[in-house]
């Protein structure tokens, strides 16, 4: 998962988004609003943390833009106005959640779990393919009844993997959501990622390499090997 943090107080902004990278999930950071929509226009972000209260672009403004796309990530505003009036006005402005400050780190992540799990054709809290379950927010995998002990960029590739259910991922839709805007698209981190993974997962081999089109996960591929 792949998370715009839109917050002028430079403190908390660095706090959510190390908390974040902890937590196996990619986070920009962004201070006003005029920025967060280049961003944005840039960038596959799925869900966008956005403080209200912003220089330049308030923060209503910004979700507006945001909801008027149809197409763009789900909103969480982290605000401090957190009186039922300001509640429901975010709400309305199509905000998809919303909390207060201050708030507790475990309620935030796992919201913004839920947002991403919402965001798309419904999925199941826990994610399995070919033998391999992986909970994104309990942040476990398993292989069979093996506890995989993963990097956080390891369980961040799988995550997105299994989510594709078999389909083919490319490298550069692995590096959209499992790293952040200061990722080199050059760098060979995914092939290395990809391959340390494979090592975690162990025999047989379940990830599936397509030439010229990326990494999958397919039913039966432990079968086989590439």
């Amino acid at each position: 998962m792949r998370v715009l943090v839109v917050e002028d107080e430079p403190f908390l902004a660095d706090a959510i988004q190390t908390g974040l990278r902890l937590e196996a999930i990619s986070a920009d950071v962004v201070g006003d609003g005029i920025t967060a929509l280049e961003r944005i226009a840039e960038n596959e972000y799925d869900v966008v943390v956005l403080d209200r209260d912003l220089p330049g672009m308030h923060g209503d403004d910004v979700c507006a833009r945001i909801v008027a796309t149809n197409t763009g990530p789900s909103v969480l505003m982290l605000t401090a106005a957190t009186a039922l009036a300001d509640r429901v006005d975010g709400l309305r402005l199509g905000a998809d959640d919303y909390l207060g400050k201050p708030f507790e780190f475990e309620e935030l992540v796992a919201r913004l779990r839920a947002l991403n799990r919402r965001s798309r054709r419904p999925l199941p809290p826990i994610l399995e393919r070919a033998g391999v379950r992986l909970d994104p927010f309990r942040r476990e995998a398993y292989r069979g009844d093996r506890y995989l002990r993963l990097s956080r960029k390891e369980f961040a590739v799988l995550e997105v993997l299994l989510r594709a259910e078999g389909a083919a991922v490319s490298a550069e839709h692995l590096l959209e959501k499992a790293w952040d805007e200061n990722a080199n698209p050059f760098t060979n981190a995914i092939r290395v990622t990809i391959s340390s993974l494979r090592r975690r997962l162990g025999e047989p081999d379940v990830i599936r390499t397509i030439s010229g089109v990326g990494y999958a996960i397919e039913p039966g591929i432990g079968e086989r090997t590439q």
